[in-house]
């Protein structure tokens, strides 16, 4: 008899959709002291300066008449929501959720230090099916994150359903590098250098690899444009950073 559950890729692998999220969590489990570091080794430290464009893309409020809410998903380390409360000057309330207790574990010691505590909460839960009712928040958030999910269509449905009416969708992802010379160069890194630089931080090289091949594997950007149509968004754009080597992708709930 044949099998026919559904499958999907962790890395360069095929798998049963139903045992994708247990091996992510598992790569995160063991990174999650050191995952800032992390997206420092598999983008040179850039990764810094596309978070504060992403931020500054956001552009969130300073002041107002009512909250300002922010779901940050997958930002456990909370690297995205200190950014956000930082430009807000302290106005924004961004509640980081992730479906890893150990990243979450991570930004809430993080976030006791911040220059505006109290402003951000951790809450433990999934992207597929997030515990927040519908047209809770004005903007959400996903850095990194979104290519980790299993079923990322559930994911952006999901988001739309719990941003409220005028409310903003930013991804940022790793994507497909297009210039040509510098695709190589890239490949070569990502595949020479990455895993043995994790092997020899971390001591383990295969979170490393995977992160790696999950690159590969995500939809490049007018297919992801395209999900995120298919989930309710509009105006949907995206904006390449570093020759593409990782990408801005916007919507809106209209």
């Amino acid at each position: 008899m044949s099998d026919t559950r559904e499958t999907t890729h962790f890395g360069a692998r095929e798998v049963a959709l139903a045992d994708k999220q247990g091996l992510v969590n598992a790569v995160f489990h063991g990174v999650a002291d050191r995952y800032d570091l992390m997206n420092d080794l598999m983008s040179g430290g850039v990764h810094r300066l596309w978070k504060d464009a992403m931020v500054a893309r956001l552009a969130p409020p300073k002041q107002g008449s009512r909250p300002y809410r922010v779901l940050d998903m997958a930002g456990g380390t909370g690297d995205i929501a200190m950014r956000i409360i930082n430009e807000s000057h302290g106005y924004a309330d961004v509640t980081v959720s992730d479906i890893n207790a150990d990243m979450l574990r991570v930004g809430a010691e993080r976030a006791k230090s911040w220059r505006y505590p109290g402003k951000a909460s951790f809450v433990e839960a999934n992207a597929e099916e997030l515990p927040f009712e519908d047209n809770s928040f004005d903007a959400y958030t996903i850095a990194f994150g979104i290519r980790n999910v299993p079923r990322i269509d559930k994911a952006l449905k999901e988001a739309h359903r719990v941003l409220k009416r005028g409310g903003r969708l930013l991804v940022l992802e790793f994507s497909h590098v297009d210039v040509p010379g510098l695709d190589r160069v890239y490949n070569a890194f990502s595949d020479g250098m990455i895993p043995p630089i994790g092997k020899m931080v971390t001591g383990d090289g295969d979170p490393y690899q995977y992160l790696v091949e999950s690159i590969r594997q995500f939809p490049k950007p007018d297919a992801f444009a395209a999900m995120m149509g298919t989930a309710g968004f509009k105006r949907v754009t995206h904006t390449a950073f570093s020759g593409n080597i990782a990408a801005l992708h916007s919507g809106w709930k209209l």
